[in-house]
């Protein structure tokens, strides 16, 4: 049987760029035969497009609102069979020269015809890339975490996340309504959130706008000990004694 033509998605926030990029591609077409999944105006709802159907490339701008394109396109590589990425992006020369030293394909706005059909072509023998490279080019925090759950990958907000908690290889997310198992360190999560979540144990981290104040606990046969009070959850979370100055920070 004959091999399927790419499909490919189209993500940009701008309608006059996606219906530039579908003008470009109709033009490849001769050379380069797809099918069209359709367009996307931000990277959470690419990510909701591609868990339902699935998409082979992903023309992904980069400036964004809800979601931009690097964070989309890191979430994106949690996937058993991620798409190609190829970024569409207005950046400067500098910021162009981080992608270029990390293996990261782009297309500078206006996007060429020529450039374009190159990018397709290439995209299809080279898949995945390197996460590494991904979190280097990206500068800004995350808004969302994202758990890969049935071959899906589920979208977890960051404002959503009461607590965070290591725990063996994993970090267990806390939301209001249920939990998540993501494989990242708590360390490297502290470092990227340490302006929104507080470490108040070597294994856990909680979101500052979630703490309502501490409680001494005081028992017979144990030390005093200082436990964290949450908003709409009735767990208290541990201090331990070496963090116990935030409650006087906090």
């Amino acid at each position: 049987m004959a091999n399927l033509p790419p499909r490919i998605l189209i993500v940009d926030d701008e309608s006059p760029a996606r219906n530039r990029l579908k003008d470009l591609l109709d033009d490849c077409r001769p050379d380069f035969p797809f099918e069209l999944l359709g367009e996307a105006s931000n990277g959470r709802e690419a990510v909701g497009m591609i868990n339902q159907v699935g998409a082979d490339i992903v023309l992904l701008d980069i400036r964004m609102p809800i979601m931009d394109g690097l964070e989309t396109a890191r979430h994106l590589q949690k996937l058993q069979h991620p798409p190609a990425i190829v970024f569409t992006t207005a950046l400067d020369s500098h910021a162009l020269e981080a992608f270029e030293l990390n293996a990261v394909d782009y297309l500078l706005k206006p996007v060429r015809l020529e450039r374009l059909l190159t990018a397709l072509k290439k995209a299809m023998s080279n898949r995945r890339l390197s996460p590494a490279a991904l979190n280097i080019v990206a500068s800004q925090v995350r808004s969302h975490l994202s758990v890969t759950e049935r071959d899906r990958v589920t979208l977890v907000p960051v404002a959503d996340i009461c607590y965070m908690r290591a725990e063996l290889k994993y970090v267990t997310l806390k939301t209001l309504q249920r939990e998540y198992l993501l494989e990242e360190s708590l360390v490297n999560l502290e470092k990227e959130f340490s302006a929104s979540f507080l470490r108040i144990h070597r294994s856990c981290l909680v979101a500052r706008k979630f703490v309502s104040g501490f409680e001494k606990i005081v028992d017979k046969g144990s030390d005093p000990h200082w436990v964290v009070l949450l908003k709409d959850l009735p767990e208290k979370l541990p201090v331990s004694r070496r963090q116990s100055h935030v409650v006087k920070e906090f």
